[in-house]
C-alpha cells in the first residue's frame, strides 16, 4: 500500500488569532526567497521592508523572526503578495518551518506565541 504525505495548507500551523484579521497583514515576499510553505517563520529585510525566510545567521534584518507565513507562495523570480500573522496570534511549533529558540523568543515580543 503506497504512503502518501499531504502537504500543509493554508492556516494550518494557526492555533488561534484575534477577532477577524487583526493577527494579519498584507505582506511582500522579496523575489528570489523561492517557494514558502504556510507556516514559514519569515524576517523583514531592512533596506526594502520586504520579507523573506528568517535566518538567524543573516545581517540584513531577517535575522529577526518578524511574522509566519499564512498560505504557501512562490517567489522564486518575483516579488509576491502575501498574508502572514504578526500579532497577537498562537501558533504550533510543530507545524513551523525555521524556527528555532531565537525565533521564538522574536515572535514572543510581537505577541506571536508558539506552543
Amino acid at each position: 500500500m503506497a504512503t502518501f504525505t499531504e502537504a500543509r495548507r493554508t492556516g494550518d500551523h494557526l492555533i488561534s488569532e484575534a477577532n477577524y484579521t487583526r493577527s494579519r497583514e498584507n505582506i511582500t515576499i522579496i523575489s528570489g526567497a523561492g517557494i514558502l510553505a504556510p507556516g514559514t517563520v519569515l524576517g523583514k529585510i531592512t533596506a526594502s521592508g520586504k520579507y523573506s525566510a528568517y535566518n538567524n545567521a543573516n545581517a540584513d534584518g531577517t535575522e529577526v523572526a518578524a511574522a509566519v507565513l499564512y498560505a504557501a507562495v512562490d517567489a522564486t523570480s518575483a516579488d509576491v503578495p502575501a498574508v502572514a500573522h504578526v500579532r497577537d496570534c498562537e501558533v504550533a511549533e510543530i507545524l513551523m518551518t525555521g524556527l528555532d529558540a531565537a525565533a521564538i523568543n522574536d515572535l514572543a515580543a510581537i505577541g506571536v506565541i508558539v506552543r
